[in-house]
């Protein structure tokens, strides 16, 4: 049941959030999403995935997203901007989408026929190996991925720099 009530509460808050005009409501409509998903993480028995969930996404990348919004200043799109700027507007636009769309389809129906079969042959395998510690999968993280780890926080740490320079309002 509680299955049911997180995956209900991610896509209603993910459609929601393309939904919105006010930039703000939409970043904090994603958390909502990510703290939905997180929940789906520990009901599928993986709490180090929900903790990192939180975390990462919600507590950092989030957070960033919304002081880049909030530096940006950006204002609410009115409906006659919004009305006239809609991509759909475009004649080919929704024959494009609902292509895309199909595809999409194709390729989950695909991803799942061949998820089955990794199972068979996973649960085939008696020697199949499982990381269940999380002291083994943070010691592997800063170990052997330390290098990978330090530049994606230099990378996100550039990208808030690179907004706030951008978003500097220059003296008269």
């Amino acid at each position: 049941m509680l299955f049911y009530v997180f995956a209900a509460i991610a896509v209603v808050s993910s459609a929601l959030v393309i939904g919105q005009r006010n930039p703000i409501h939409s970043v904090l409509l994603l958390i909502a999403s990510f703290g939905a998903i997180s929940g789906l993480y520990v009901q599928l028995d993986a709490p180090f995935l929900a903790v990192i969930q939180i975390i990462v996404y919600a507590g950092a990348i989030m957070v960033l997203f919304l002081y880049v919004v909030m530096l940006l200043n950006a204002p609410r799109e009115d409906a006659a901007e919004w009305d006239r700027l809609h991509p759909l507007k475009e004649p080919g636009a929704a024959r494009f989408g609902s292509v895309l769309a199909v595809l999409l389809v194709v390729q989950l129906g695909w991803a799942l026929s061949r998820t089955l079969g990794v199972r068979e042959a996973v649960g085939a395998r008696a020697d199949a190996t499982v990381v269940s510690s999380v002291r083994t999968l943070g010691r592997t993280l800063f170990t052997e991925y330390l290098f990978a780890f330090e530049a994606t926080s230099i990378l996100i740490l550039v990208a808030m720099v690179g907004a706030v320079l951008l978003a500097r309002r220059e003296e008269p």
